[in-house]
């Protein structure tokens, strides 16, 4: 590789797309890592035939730039699945019926579709997932001799990623960059480490349990500056972030077709009670929303009484007055409106006429 530029740190490689990569390599489907500046390759069939054709001359003028990323076999597969149900699954039930499944056919899909439709089993299979990859994918780098550090272990700002990625070939740099580079060295140390292949909890007391924070990784955009023109159409850049981006199935790239294709039905019927319970809550916190509105109207009524009370209390008492309670509240109490209003517009008032009545006479008693 004498004629390619050598890179003065380790390469920066993405694990989740790795993993991607790893998971999706089959007989139809073929991956490349470069070695130079760590960018993949996807061998994609539906491109142009001349495209592929270029692309095939590459890989086979340059063939000690590129490695082939390896395609898990049947035994593989098997042993990955039964490796989490021997190790993670407690539920003997549970166990019995996915070691069923492994051993029927389509066993892939049909162990996914199961675990999915068991969430106090995903969280752990996810967990396993990404744990037995990393193993897999740092062994098959060691194998291949590569210096790297995967990106989403560094804790470095935006700004110094952008800086190791645009002078990863040259041999001087600012301060900042050398002393990110050294750093970068000592960590790619621990991925040749036996901790690294065998990765066993720490002795001593455990620490303290801390609220688990939930943070999206800081990832910047690719930049690469030796990709040959006929692979540059076969770059695989997928954004993934998380493992939730990635699925071990074979048919489907994302966890949401997946999750779309299931058979069962045990999803569904979660989504549906979680969408009922939403729509509770939601009209509940309509119905909070109102009572503290009415409640605020009450008290600034009540208040606006108060402060109207005490000005005609206090106006009553420059008078020389002494008013009762009664009559500096009367204005307020309910009714005094209505009462006000009729004192304001007496009706009509009519002189009812005197009758004149004739006097009976009366009967005298004779004696």
């Amino acid at each position: 590789m004498a004629k390619f530029p050598v890179a003065q740190n380790p390469l920066l490689l993405r694990f989740h797309r790795l993993m991607d990569a790893f998971a999706k390599s089959d007989d139809e489907r073929d991956f490349y890592l470069d070695r130079v500046e760590g960018f993949l390759v996807y061998v994609d069939l539906d491109k142009g035939q001349s495209e592929l054709n270029d692309l095939e001359k590459e890989l086979k003028v340059n063939a000690e730039r590129y490695c082939l990323i390896p395609k898990m076999t049947y035994y593989e597969l098997k042993k990955f699945m039964e490796g989490f149900v021997h190790e993670k699954v407690y539920d003997i039930d549970t166990k019995e019926k996915l070691l069923d499944l492994i051993q029927a056919k389509e066993a892939r899909e049909n162990f996914l579709e199961f675990i999915y439709d068991h969430l106090s089993e995903l969280e752990k299979w996810q967990q396993y997932y990404i744990e037995r990859s990393r193993i897999r994918i740092i062994e098959w780098l060691r194998s291949q001799h590569v210096q790297f550090v995967f990106e989403e272990d560094v804790e470095v700002n935006k700004t110094m990623m952008e800086k190791l990625k645009r002078h990863l070939f040259d041999t001087r740099v600012a301060k900042d960059v050398a002393q990110m580079r050294e750093t970068l060295s000592a960590k790619a140390k621990t991925y040749y480490s036996n901790e690294a292949l065998n990765p066993r909890p720490k002795r001593g007391r455990p620490p303290k349990q801390v609220a688990k924070v939930e943070v999206e990784p800081q990832v910047v955009v690719d930049m690469y500056t030796t990709v040959p023109a006929p692979c540059r159409l076969f770059l695989y850049l997928p954004d993934i972030t998380s493992v939730s981006n990635v699925t071990f199935s074979a048919k489907f790239d994302t966890e949401a077709q997946l999750l779309a294709n299931l058979r069962g039905s045990t999803r569904v019927k979660i989504d549906t009670r979680l969408q009922a319970l939403s729509e509770r809550l939601e009209s509940l916190r309509t119905l909070s929303t109102r009572l503290t509105g009415i409640e605020d109207i009450s008290l600034g009524q009540e208040k606006k009484m108060i402060q109207e009370v005490g000005k005609k209390a206090s106006f009553i008492e420059e008078e020389g007055a002494k008013p009762g309670i009664t009559e500096v509240a009367r204005g307020f109490l309910p009714g005094s409106k209505k009462r006000e209003r009729v004192a304001a517009k007496p009706g009509p008032v009519t002189e009812r006429k005197t009758k004149m009545v004739t006097q009976l006479p009366s009967k005298k008693t004779k004696k």
